[in-house]
């Protein structure tokens, strides 16, 4: 049987540039109703718009996922506009870089209301009309920068997203009896507007310490993401896949010159 998301209704939160932009692109190649979820806009309406050129399902609808009544009516829409919500992404994020003993408290409390925060809020709006259906598949772009590998001026992000794993441990818990899988993915460097605003040099000291030798893309994630939105995914639950090209196993960049 061939892995699809064909007919099934799916919210992706975050979906105006990157990674998010990537997920909801595929679910929709895929077959899925993609309801485009985004803070600004502008950019949210161009991938629902460019997803429509291209011949998929989708619509846009704009709302920040740190304001519960914004993802009330996220999931309202779905179901208002595709009958179902069979998938929820949940992928916002941000990452401004602060150092700890000049961070602010506005700074830390963004952070952590975005992409941590902003992760139950979602996915508590979604749990009602998927445990009405008998089924749901609930997915949580987290990252290895917090649960795996440190990165100086991120430990807001990085206490965000150990959070966001261990949150997903916990939901999976408790959905599991109502056929509700609850999973995160781990991304390593993937080529985004973000990682191309570092610069060059930047950029390719990160890929000289990626074992595969090469960056990511934004497809690699989505096509992660469409697997566990599958019902071929149905027992694979409270799990963190880290998709990286290698780049956490090295001790040190010596290891690969070794290898």
């Amino acid at each position: 049987m061939a892995i699809t998301l064909q007919g099934k209704a799916a919210i992706v939160t975050g979906a105006g540039r990157g990674i998010g932009k990537g997920i909801a692109t595929v679910f929709a190649n895929e077959g899925a109703k993609v309801l485009v979820v985004n803070r600004s806009a502008e950019a949210g309406q161009s991938t629902a718009d460019e997803i429509v050129a291209a011949g998929g399902e989708a619509s846009f609808l704009q709302a920040d996922v740190k304001q519960r009544p914004d993802m009330e009516r996220m999931a309202a829409a779905c179901i208002e506009r595709y009958g179902a919500i069979d998938v929820f992404c949940a992928n916002a994020g941000v990452f401004p870089t602060s150092h700890i003993v000049d961070m602010s408290d506005e700074t830390w409390d963004d952070v952590i209301d975005t992409n941590l925060k902003g992760v139950f809020h979602g996915v508590r709006a979604c749990i009602p009309q998927m445990k009405a259906q008998g089924q749901g598949r609930i997915v949580v772009i987290s990252s290895i920068t917090g649960p795996n590998v440190g990165w100086p001026g991120l430990a807001h992000y990085m206490a965000s997203k150990g959070g966001v794993n261990a949150f997903v441990m916990g939901a999976a818990l408790e959905l599991a009896k109502h056929n509700i899988t609850v999973n995160a993915i781990s991304p390593g460097s993937i080529m985004t507007p973000g990682l191309v605003e570092l610069g060059g040099e930047q950029v390719e000291e990160i890929r000289s310490v990626i074992p595969a030798g090469y960056i990511g893309e934004t497809e690699d994630i989505a096509y992660a993401a469409v697997y566990l939105a599958s019902d071929q995914a149905r027992y694979i639950t409270g799990q963190a896949l880290v998709l990286d090209g290698g780049q956490i196993l090295p001790e040190s960049p010596s290891a690969l010159a070794d290898a």
